[in-house]
């Protein structure tokens, strides 16, 4: 099938727009790459010191003669995505050994769980914590004695992160291995109706942990199609997973198989073979164009269009907003997974799940099939799924029909025609909404406005019985240089009780949300910040705002308001306390949202 003119342009557009700073990448990487197996470079008393604990394995590294893979972890048990990556290495070592090679962990990342910190400060670290992974996965590798590089992370910020890292060592081959989905547990709208009968005051605290615990209840990652499982996914598109690997649960023989598998191809695909990989190739213009088209396809979070451009800045690439607009706006959503309908990630991929719809996409001309992977040349290899055999994963043709089309649609029968995100712009700024989840009675809301500086406050409000009409909530200096842009995901069942009521009601913000923003209107994002002076911090209580994501619009109606002065609150308090006080510096220096918010890229490219 001929690509999609729209995608094609895009992908030319940015190829162009990137060649600059790819092309000196590029060149850095050769660089780095030219010299061959690094660690035969180093002195004898490096190379005493980096293999002095390795036992058996030490005369192997010693010669130079077998690939060694470095194993970057972001393991934790509280993690419930991240604890089964403690059995990790041990699988990883004896199959680099059974393949010749010899593994070794290179270095641990942190990694924050969002569950446990939204509402908290602790989330005031969360986006940022993304630029931390990838400078300590940085120094991990930065040992130089490595061959190739094994990433283990899952979760939100993790995976933006290491594929941040991947792309800076971009001569090394990389590969991430998933650690999969926890099983099935109180369906997740379930959840969701209790908490807002939490949030109405119907029921106690004990009805709501017994509700949440029986949600988030094992290993895994937690089922809704959130950033984590939107990552998995977009580790599919991009290449960098073995095919069908994100959706397997964890400590099954299928996962360990694939675990080992994985292991076995990325020290096959390195510079010591005949079919090197190296990250640089694999990260291209068509790989996250190939991202793109994945995430609007599924209607995944909105966190990733801010973790895509970062981690294309990385690799020499320039993504911009109008990128993602072009191609939501001929990719169309084929799945409900939840917060977009009732199913989970495990329905979802026993429905037919990436395979599918990989393999539906590129017969529709919306994926390029000619790239480079970890599983070798062409995206269609992805349309294979594993299953064990003789306790090997082996790889064979996936389904290509839906086994549930109220979870799972081909392209030419989608949900909606275009993608599950929308973009928006207009006198307020640009910003993105998830409409995937959202009534489309209720893609464009015009009500007066009500401010507030931050989320307990909209709650406060909610309590004391102020919201009784159709209503726009701003929630503003929640920024990146403001407070570090936490999720706001503690005002959906506040917000939810509210359209429940009759209400009509939209949420404006320039902090995020998440993959779970659920059923409320939320533009979010809103650049440039209030805190930056943007028209967010210029607004006040009883101005009419519109927000129309048919149009992809965002106004205020009221003439003179963008010639106001703008708002300066007091955001002293934003920098202490949970150890926010370490992060001044990334909150001083931090981009754009639209280029990602990081503070590793904080200039747009000349």
């Amino acid at each position: 099938m001929p690509i999609n003119p729209i995608i094609q342009d895009v992908t030319d557009r940015i190829r162009k727009r990137s060649a600059p700073h790819r092309n000196a990448y590029l060149e850095r990487v050769r660089r780095a790459g030219e010299t061959g197996p690094n660690r035969a470079h180093l002195s004898c008393g490096n190379e005493a010191h980096a293999y002095a604990a390795m036992g058996a394995d030490k005369e192997r590294l010693a010669t130079h003669r077998a690939p060694n893979l470095g194993i970057v972890s972001a393991y934790n048990d509280m993690l419930s995505a991240h604890q089964p990556f403690h059995r990790f290495p041990d699988l990883i070592k004896q199959a680099a050994r059974a393949a010749g090679g010899t593994a070794q962990v290179a270095g641990g990342v942190p990694a924050m769980c969002d569950g446990v910190t939204q509402g908290q400060p602790g989330m005031e670290l969360s986006l940022f914590s993304r630029d931390v992974i990838a400078m300590a996965a940085g120094i991990a590798l930065s040992h130089n004695t490595f061959d190739a590089a094994a990433f283990l992370g899952v979760c939100d910020k993790i995976v933006p992160g290491l594929v941040i890292t991947a792309a800076t060592f971009g001569h090394l081959p990389a590969i991430f291995m998933p650690a999969g989905p926890m099983t099935s547990g109180l369906p997740n709208d379930e959840k969701a109706k209790v908490r807002q009968r939490f949030a109405a005051g119907d029921i106690d605290r004990t009805a709501l942990m017994a509700a949440e615990m029986a949600s988030y209840h094992g290993p895994g990652t937690c089922t809704f199609y959130g950033t984590a499982n939107t990552n998995q996914m977009l580790m599919e598109f991009m290449g960098l997973h073995l095919p069908g690997a994100s959706f397997v649960t964890p400590d099954t023989p299928l996962r360990d198989a694939l675990t080992r598998a994985a292991s076995e191809r990325v020290l096959a695909i390195t510079a010591l073979g005949n079919a090197y990989a190296p990250a640089a190739e694999v990260l291209d213009e068509r790989a996250f164009v190939n991202g793109m088209v994945g995430l609007m396809a599924t209607g995944g979070s909105t966190n990733l269009v801010l973790h895509l451009p970062a981690m294309a800045r990385a690799a020499g690439i320039t993504l911009l907003p109008e990128d993602f607009a072009a191609i939501s706006s001929v990719t169309p959503l084929m799945a409900k997974v939840y917060p977009n309908g009732l199913a989970d990630v495990n329905h979802f991929h026993a429905a037919g799940g990436l395979q599918f719809m990989i393999g539906e996409l590129l017969q529709a001309g919306l994926l390029q099939d000619d790239v480079k992977t970890v599983a070798g040349p062409g995206l269609s290899r992805y349309t294979q799924e594993p299953k064990l055999k003789d306790g090997v994963a082996v790889w064979g043709d996936g389904p290509d029909q839906t086994g549930n089309d109220r979870i799972l649609r081909p392209a030419t029968d989608p949900f909606q025609p275009t993608g599950g995100l929308q973009d928006l712009s207009g006198n307020l700024g640009s910003g993105i909404m998830k409409v995937s989840a959202v009534d489309p009675d209720l893609h464009v809301i015009e009500a007066p406005v009500r401010v507030f500086h931050d989320q307990d406050q909209v709650k406060a409000a909610f309590r004391a019985g102020e919201f009784t009409g159709d209503c726009v909530v701003v929630v503003r200096f929640q920024g990146p240089r403001a407070n570090g842009m936490p999720e706001l995901h503690g005002l959906t069942p506040t917000l939810s009780v509210l359209l429940d009521r009759g209400l009509r009601i939209a949420l404006v913000t320039d902090g995020r949300m998440s993959g779970a923003s659920g059923k409320v209107p939320a533009a979010l994002h809103i650049s440039p910040e209030a805190a930056l002076g943007g028209p967010l911090a210029r607004l006040r209580d009883g101005d009419v705002v519109r927000v129309d994501a048919r149009a992809g619009r965002l106004d205020v109606l009221n003439d003179g308001v963008l010639d106001r002065a703008p708002a300066t609150p007091d955001l002293s308090a934003n920098s202490r306390g949970t150890g926010r006080e370490l992060f001044e510096l990334f909150r001083q220096s931090a981009g754009s949202t639209t280029l990602g918010a990081s503070s590793l890229f904080p200039q747009e490219p000349s």
